[in-house]
């Protein structure tokens, strides 16, 4: 399966179909998310292993919100139910998925500490908000190769998980297969990528204002609009759904792409 290879423009339309979705059941949305959050905050205030737990079961989170996403684009209700479906099919596969993500990560740090971010990654991993602006700004003026590394390293990890819980949900593929087509996807709609990237933050920006109230539509726009890109993307899990479902027309599922 190859991904499509989309223009630039695409990126914008990924957030207005995004908010179209959003706007079928925004409240039910808003409740989602704050359930995904909460939760996740609380499971990682657990001493040791509350923020490992969370990065593995992060991917069968994800799927259930895209999963909703789904049905409510097919004409379904969106429920409190799709939260847990990430939890009832692949579950395996999508916990190694977070699996992999979490070693990737601290391999990640590693790397930059051998190239001279020891400082920087001990703060980053402590969690803890530095009381000295002194000694942070000492630590990134120490680390600079270590924070270039960092970010690029970290930006093939977000680009290889961009996609890659959906493809083991919906399509069932193994999960290293996932990463490295969610990575070849991300890299073919590069231009689409940097001007979803580019207009989501101009949005981010005004969503801070006033009080980061606009961020309780931003963030159920994250998720939906990533649904749509990923509908543009990997094309055939439209095709399938409207095969398996004759309340669908094709020129009536397609009309949103």
């Amino acid at each position: 399966m190859e991904p499509a290879q989309l223009t630039s423009g695409h990126g914008w339309g990924w957030i207005k179909q995004g908010y179209a979705l959003f706007m079928k059941a925004p409240l039910l949305w808003i409740v989602l998310i704050v359930i995904a959050f909460v939760s996740a905050i609380a499971i990682s205030a657990v001493p040791v292993v509350g923020e490992p737990l969370v990065s593995l079961l992060m991917p069968a989170v994800l799927v259930g919100l895209m999963s909703g996403a789904r049905d409510l684009q097919r004409g379904e209700e969106l429920e409190i139910a799709h939260l847990f479906s990430g939890f009832q099919k692949h579950t395996s596969q999508l916990v190694t998925l977070g699996g992999i993500a979490l070693v990737a990560q601290f391999a990640i740090f590693g790397v930059m500490m051998i190239v001279g971010g020891s400082a920087i990654v001990g703060i980053l991993m402590s969690h803890e908000p530095v009381a000295d602006p002194a000694m942070m700004a000492q630590a990134i003026a120490g680390a600079g190769i270590a924070m270039l590394l960092g970010m690029a390293l970290f930006s093939i990890l977000m680009m290889a998980m961009q996609y890659a819980p959906m493809l083991v949900y919906f399509r069932g593929m193994a999960p290293v297969a996932a990463l490295k087509l969610s990575l070849r996807a991300f890299i073919a709609n590069l231009g689409a990528m940097m001007v979803y990237g580019l207009t989501f933050f101009a949005l981010a920006l005004l969503a801070s204002l006033p009080m980061m109230l606009g961020w309780i539509v931003l963030l159920p726009l994250m998720f939906t609009s990533i649904y749509i890109s990923y509908c543009e993307i990997f094309p055939e899990i439209i095709e399938v759904a409207v095969a398996k479902d004759d309340t669908f027309t094709a020129s009536g599922d397609h009309s949103n792409f």
